[in-house]
């Protein structure tokens, strides 16, 4: 396999070219982004206090240096995910974070589904995300199309409006008018 093949594999979304599937994707992302944009918002409100609670309190080493890790993986990898570019490495990294968040919450509730739930629906999320990539309307599928032309089939293409084709020009043509 070579470069240009992997790299199209990398950014290639997993995904039906159901127009209101894609939309629903997009949608998810864009909420899903600006929700944990706010988590990382806030965990540098008060990086100290978070690193004491919770990354202190799990045993980990260096607990203010993985808080700053767990903040900016929220707010870089939230809008990547959100704009759906690189998704698959942002959504892995929010989803490992998410996971330590689930760790926590055992650790200090057991398995309690109220304060589990949030989290455990965030990192589902992330991992749809990292399996299947971000959908049809993201940059992602734009860079893989634009690696390898082949990679996105004709039907996708069509739903991204990349389709020469699809795309009207308002002029009609002899062959459309019917004569009768």
């Amino acid at each position: 396999m070579n470069t240009t093949q992997l790299l199209s594999k990398f950014f290639k979304p997993n995904v039906s070219t159901n127009i209101a599937s894609q939309t629903t994707l997009a949608i998810v992302r864009a909420v899903l982004g600006i929700m944990m944009i706010h988590n990382g918002m806030d965990k540098l409100a008060d990086i100290e206090g978070f690193a004491q609670a919770y990354v202190a309190y799990l045993g980990l080493p260096f607990p203010i240096f993985l808080s700053y890790v767990a903040a900016f993986t929220e707010l870089i990898g939230a809008p990547l995910v959100m704009v759906g570019l690189f998704t698959r490495p942002a959504a892995l990294g929010l989803f490992s974070t998410m996971c330590v968040a689930m760790y926590h919450h055992i650790k200090v509730a057991g398995l309690s589904l109220p304060y589990l739930e949030l989290s455990a629906i965030y990192a589902a999320s992330f991992l749809y995300f990292a399996i299947n990539g971000p959908g049809l309307f993201s940059f992602d599928a734009l860079i893989a199309n634009g690696i390898d032309t082949s990679a996105l089939s004709a039907k996708a293409k069509k739903v991204m409006r990349l389709d020469k084709t699809s795309k009207g020009s308002g002029v009609i043509e002899k062959s459309e008018v019917s004569v009768k």
